[in-house]
């Protein structure tokens, strides 16, 4: 699969996921994507923030990191323009992928734990960071 950068990005209590529909099952996924040969994981980050959520993010620290089919990033990211739901990416665009579906949505911190997020490892960190504030 190869290292991903992804973007957590949290707005008055609510964070930014994919909701993905796939063979059968709903998931949500945080906001990210493969690393292309000549970025950084914050590149990727903040392109496919801008591909899947229509956003565009600046970085604020790394959130952390698992390797998992790869070393997955995810950063911490603050909105600084864009209309959230406008991506544009592949995923909403090549009718060919047959890869389920894409929606972007805010979900509140507090149902992180009630729902199914990939990675799981990093759902249970932010659900323990909203506890400690």
């Amino acid at each position: 699969m190869g290292s991903r950068g992804a973007v957590v990005l949290i707005e008055e209590g609510h964070i930014a996921l994919i909701k993905r529909i796939r063979d059968g099952s709903m998931y949500y996924v945080f906001p990210g994507g493969g690393i292309l040969a000549h970025e950084t994981p914050e590149a990727a980050a903040k392109r496919e923030a801008f591909e899947e959520l229509g956003v565009q993010v600046e970085i604020e620290r790394l959130f952390t990191k698992i390797d998992y089919q790869g070393i997955q990033y995810f950063f911490m990211a603050r909105r600084i323009g864009g209309i959230f739901g406008t991506g544009l990416g592949e995923e909403y665009t090549d009718p060919k992928r047959q890869r389920g579906t894409y929606e972007p949505v805010w979900v509140r911190l507090e149902e992180l734990q009630t729902i199914q997020v990939k990675p799981m490892e990093v759902a249970g960190e932010l659900q323990r960071l909203s506890e400690e504030n």
